[in-house]
């Protein structure tokens, strides 16, 4: 009996550490069900100011109405936004660190020879968000007034025609070499620090084109500062109803738009990522987010993107959409 009342207390014991041991290494559901409980910090990879930050900015004041809790804008900028990706991959899985950013997220796994993250395995996903048009611009006195004038002209001087860009792996570049791509073209492609520089440098006519995004692009295209060739979305867009798109003028199929999805890091409870998801979705309808957006020429996706498995599986296709096209290109950094 004295034999047996050990083996039973010393199970007991057993038992007991097991289950201290297990709430240490799992959420506590209490907590998750308490989220959140203090601020919430958004990391945006690129400087204040730009549309991104702008977007995010935007996004965080409703989803501190919705949440109850602050929700912070923090910029960590620098290459591309994988600066950016990886402190937020190695960020505490508590749900007080999420993530927004667009097309780089995909196009860093081909543009970059070392990452030091994996995009589709180091974060949690949450949601798409919205879609910002791209449009293909030239300077004032470029010599071509129409976009099948521009074509020909770009043909037959492919050697001296420049085309600007914000950076390796901004979008504008990844658009200007899916042009470059349909036209057969080899153009010479001059990198700036951000879209402001390079869009100074096209109203200065110190370059030649430019795929910009309508956050930066509609003042000067309204104001006739720019010649506006067409919008590089499969339709049309609101902001720009009588613009023509690309692929209506002879590029058949050209698509380019600035995509962004907010991600958390790896292990964050599902719960809170679904509670972030609500107030997302709450304020993708909310009448300040949709006016600033409509000022921005952004697009909120459909429905059936503004969830974890939407943005996962775009990612996904974007990532084997512009790896092969950048690859091609030779365009790489370290």
């Amino acid at each position: 009996m004295k034999f047996h009342r050990m083996l039973t207390a010393a199970a007991a014991s057993f038992t007991g550490a097991l289950a201290i041991a297990l709430l240490g290494a799992t959420p506590n559901p209490a907590q998750a069900q308490a989220w959140p409980t203090k601020a919430i910090v958004l990391v945006i990879p690129f400087a204040a100011g730009g549309p991104t930050d702008v977007m995010g900015r935007t996004l965080s004041v409703a989803l501190t109405k919705n949440l109850g809790q602050s929700v912070i804008v923090e910029n960590k900028v620098g290459a591309g936004g994988t600066i950016a990706a990886a402190y937020v991959a190695k960020a505490a899985p508590d749900g007080y660190t999420f993530f927004l950013h667009h097309n780089g997220m995909a196009s860093s796994t081909a543009l970059y020879r070392k990452l030091a993250f994996n995009p589709l395995t180091d974060f949690e996903y949450v949601s798409q968000v919205a879609d910002v048009p791209m449009t293909l611009l030239a300077r004032k006195d470029f010599p071509a007034a129409t976009f099948q004038e521009m074509i020909a002209y770009v043909k037959a001087n492919k050697e001296k025609i420049n085309l600007a860009n914000a950076g390796l792996g901004a979008v504008s570049h990844l658009c200007g070499m899916l042009f470059q791509q349909a036209l057969g073209v080899d153009l010479q492609t001059i990198p700036f620090q951000g879209t402001a520089p390079a869009m100074n440098a096209l109203l200065g006519s110190q370059v030649d084109l430019m795929c910009d995004q309508t956050t930066q692009t509609i003042p000067h295209i309204k104001a006739g500062s720019v010649r506006f060739y067409g919008v590089t979305t499969k339709q049309r867009i609101k902001a720009l109803p009588d613009a023509p798109t690309l692929s209506e003028q002879g590029l058949k199929d050209f698509e380019m738009v600035v995509w962004h999805g907010i991600y958390a890091p790896k292990g964050t409870p599902g719960d809170i990522t679904a509670k972030m998801n609500t107030a997302l979705r709450a304020a993708l309808k909310d009448p300040e987010v949709l006016r600033r957006f409509a000022e921005l020429g952004a697009e909120v996706v459909p429905e059936a993107k503004q969830t974890p498995a939407g943005l996962q599986t775009w990612l996904k296709s974007e990532i084997d959409r512009l790896g092969p096209l950048i690859r091609a290109a030779g365009k790489f950094a370290d």
